[in-house]
């Protein structure tokens, strides 16, 4: 049997393939900035509960975000070994997993725009560049968390249209110290602001919330992916539902830029399955 994970700061999909079928597993995303081994150990253990599948699984392919370097993923790796005793334990940063799944072995650019953000420049085989990617305290642009930010400033400093502010007061009735309460009071601040994507996405069609957007993404274009040797030769590919809900507003910036639309992926887990039963074989 082969597991393969792809997980956000949020959410975490997994595919368990075995020679008759697949099934599917949701469990809470793990980021090692944030969760220790024994925590995700732990959150892992109530998920997996059958012996029989935690003894017959041969290699786990684990993508995710935080893993960036060789202690963050022996975080992972610990956690994961703890649980699948017989397995060979492969973690990966979740750009590769971007890139192998929307560009597969062709070259491009992948984008990951969910709660958080990044980007890389990919061959066809590897990573070959990427703009460091800073945290969503300096960074993360164009990302769920930066636009909840975008949008709560906007609030907060009184440059918000009054309808706007009578539907986010009705939409998160605990008001402004509710909501200072949660950034402050929360250890994974980025997931709670990022939760504010899903306001504009139902006001996506107002003014305000274009404008938001369309300044939100083009930082992240011009920040990262013009950043890329020949990135007006090759597509600009994505994975996550802000780039995947918002994608007409991004393909605009694209295009103002010259740049090729490549793929918008909401998930990238069913692309991953491809890519190891498929395109590595």
């Amino acid at each position: 049997m082969i597991v393969i994970a792809d997980s956000g700061s949020t959410k975490a999909d997994w595919k368990l393939i075995d020679a008759e079928q697949t099934s599917s597993v949701s469990t809470m995303g793990f980021n090692p900035v944030f969760h220790d081994d024994q925590l995700i150990y732990n959150e892992l253990q109530q998920t997996f509960t059958e012996p029989a599948t935690l003894n017959a699984t041969q290699e786990v392919y684990y993508y995710g975000s935080g893993c960036w370097d060789a202690g963050r993923k022996s975080i992972i790796a610990n956690a994961l070994g703890r649980l699948f005793k017989n397995a060979r334990i492969i973690v990966e940063h979740d750009l590769l997993a971007a890139a192998r799944a929307t560009c597969g072995t062709q070259p491009g650019i992948a984008c990951i725009m969910g709660t958080g953000s990044n980007s890389c420049l990919y061959d066809g085989h590897t990573v070959i560049d990427n703009v460091t990617n800073i945290g969503f305290l300096l960074g993360d642009e164009g990302s769920g968390t930066h636009l909840g930010k975008q949008l709560l400033q906007a609030y907060f400093y009184r440059e918000m249209p009054k309808e706007l502010i009578k539907a986010l007061e009705e939409w998160y009735p605990e008001g402004p110290a509710g909501i200072l309460d949660k950034i402050y009071g929360k250890e994974t601040p980025n997931v709670y602001l990022a939760s504010f994507t899903r306001f504009l996405s139902e006001h996506h069609d107002h003014f305000f919330v274009k404008q938001l957007l369309y300044k939100c993404f083009s930082e992240f274009i011009d920040r990262h992916v013009r950043k890329y040797p020949g990135c007006n030769q090759i597509p600009v590919h994505f994975i996550g539902s802000v780039a995947y809900y918002f994608q007409d507003i991004l393909k605009f910036v694209l295009q103002e830029r010259n740049l090729q639309s490549g793929n918008f992926i909401r998930k990238p887990i069913d692309y991953l399955v491809q890519f190891h039963t498929t395109l590595v074989n």
